[in-house]
């Protein structure tokens, strides 16, 4: 990646994507860092989590300045396109550059948060740049729970102003982020043996756009779980369907690309389902054809296998078709006009031998509403007959009207680029919030470059937007004030 630039950056992010981090798997890249830092002399240390912290003292002039924290979290999203071989667990992450965009073949690229990783790191592996007392702060596990800033104690870091590393629009500067919550529904059954004279059939769809389901929830794109869901409850509403299998996405905080379902009908009406299947698809095309243009489709017979339990199987459908599954409300506050306020995810869907899991991801930049949210979709889940849990979510990440580090932010941004930034919320989750909570007192921002189908396989990185984001950066850390 010598060619691109900034090289610095580039050079540590090719390094990274050599090392596996699979979320909640980042042993690798935690002793890397570890090294990393002892080969430079600088101050490193892993708290009981896997959090990282490199510390860098202030380059010749600057040691007055206050400190500043750099964060990003190490792990990433592993996803892959269904026809590509690769191992997340072994295999590293193989880039390619197109055009002014760097892609990964067939997966998911790492650039979220790997080019932050590489931006911290180029940043403590250069000698040539000036700014205060510097904090890098590496957490675990973002994308599967905030494991690592959540098991971060007070203390850990110790500056006073932290930039976050993990925004997706560059020209944007995020100032507050949504909380979130995950509700699973577990419906338990012993199988059946299907009714007799019933014909056995096998659903999919694939080749859906996904994204991001807090930054990519509002582009109307299609979920393949509700698309499914939808011909499900229209063919049970007309005869007595039998649902046998269903397996569609495997992350929390995407919006499904992909699914498969097997399902059982009275043989006289085999002709019927194929009909409607067929009248269906180009009615769903139609709807998405502004989003999702690639969708493809496949129903054919297949083998007779056990079937849930009619009552098991008619509820999960129509709980499913119920869902509230997209935008629920839009922010108010003049600072957050148009912004995504509340939301809902139905992410996936997997079915096991006696068992069916369904995981749902609620956001909110308004805790109410994130609880109101969370608790419809857990009063439809109820009322189908699933057990449901709920994890204990995170915090919304309220902006700071008073931030000095805004001011500086943007200032620097309108000094570089002769226009200002776009200064917003996100309706994704930030570690920023936990952040808030356990350091009250830090001021905070956001930025990065800009990635596009973050969570997916076709995930990829702007290559101008990154040399932006180092000179803003490098300005930014010229400009904090002194203690």
């Amino acid at each position: 990646m010598a060619e691109l630039k900034p090289a610095r950056v580039f050079e540590q992010f090719a390094k990274i994507n050599q090392i596996p981090r699979p979320s909640k798997h980042e042993e690798q890249l935690i002793s890397y860092l570890q090294a990393f830092a002892k080969e430079r002399g600088l101050s490193v240390k892993v708290d009981e989590t896997g959090n990282v912290l490199i510390s860098k003292p202030a380059s010749k002039g600057y040691e007055n300045r206050a400190t500043t924290v750099l964060q990003c979290h190490m792990d990433m999203v592993c996803d892959k396109l269904v026809d590509v071989e690769f191992d997340f667990y072994k295999d590293p992450i193989q880039t390619y550059v197109d055009g002014d965009w760097l892609k990964a073949k067939g997966t998911t690229l790492g650039a979220d948060d790997g080019i932050g990783d590489a931006i911290e790191l180029a940043i403590l592996d250069s000698d040539d740049i000036e700014h205060g007392p510097i904090e890098c702060l590496f957490t675990r596990d973002e994308e599967t729970g905030l494991t690592g800033a959540f098991g971060m104690k007070s203390g850990f870091m110790t500056g006073d102003y932290l930039i976050n590393l993990d925004s997706e629009d560059e020209g944007q500067i995020f100032v507050s982020c949504a909380g979130g919550i995950n509700t699973t529904a577990t419906f338990n059954f012993k199988r059946e043996d299907a009714p007799k004279n019933y014909f056995f059939m096998l659903g999919s769809l694939k080749g859906l756009t996904g994204g991001h389901s807090g930054d990519d929830i509002e582009k109307k794109r299609a979920n393949a779980i509700k698309v499914l869901a939808r011909f499900l409850y229209m063919q049970q509403e007309k005869m007595d369907l039998r649902l046998a299998q269903w397996n569609s996405g495997k992350m929390h905080n995407a919006i499904t690309r992909d699914g498969k379902i097997v399902f059982a009908v009275p043989f006289d009406k085999k002709e019927e389902v194929k009909a409607d299947w067929n009248i269906f698809t180009k009615d769903v095309e139609d709807e998405f054809h502004v989003t999702d243009t690639n969708m493809v489709w496949s129903l054919e017979s297949t083998d007779a296998q056990s079937v849930l339990p009619k009552t098991v199987s008619q509820n999960m459908i129509r709980a499913i078709q119920a869902l509230d599954n997209g935008v629920f409300s839009i922010c108010q506050d003049k600072e957050l006009n148009e912004m995504v306020e509340t939301s809902s995810t139905i992410a996936s869907v997997q079915s096991e031998e006696d068992k069916v899991v369904c995981v749902t991801s609620q956001r909110s930049n308004v805790m109410s509403n994130l609880t109101n949210m969370a608790n419809t979709i857990k009063a439809t889940w109820q009322l189908a007959g699933a057990e449901v849990v709920q994890n204990d979510g995170y915090p919304a990440w309220k902006m700071n009207p008073n931030s000095k580090l805004l001011k500086i932010t943007v200032d620097a941004y309108t000094k570089l680029f002769g226009k200002e930034p776009v200064v917003r919320g996100i309706h994704a989750g930030l570690e920023c919030g936990l952040f808030s909570e356990k350091y009250p007192h830090i001021d905070m921002v956001s930025f990065g470059p800009t990635l596009r189908y973050v969570h997916t396989p076709e995930e990829r990185l702007y290559i101008p937007t990154v040399q932006m984001v180092w000179d803003h950066l490098l300005e930014v850390l010229k400009n904090i004030p002194e203690k």
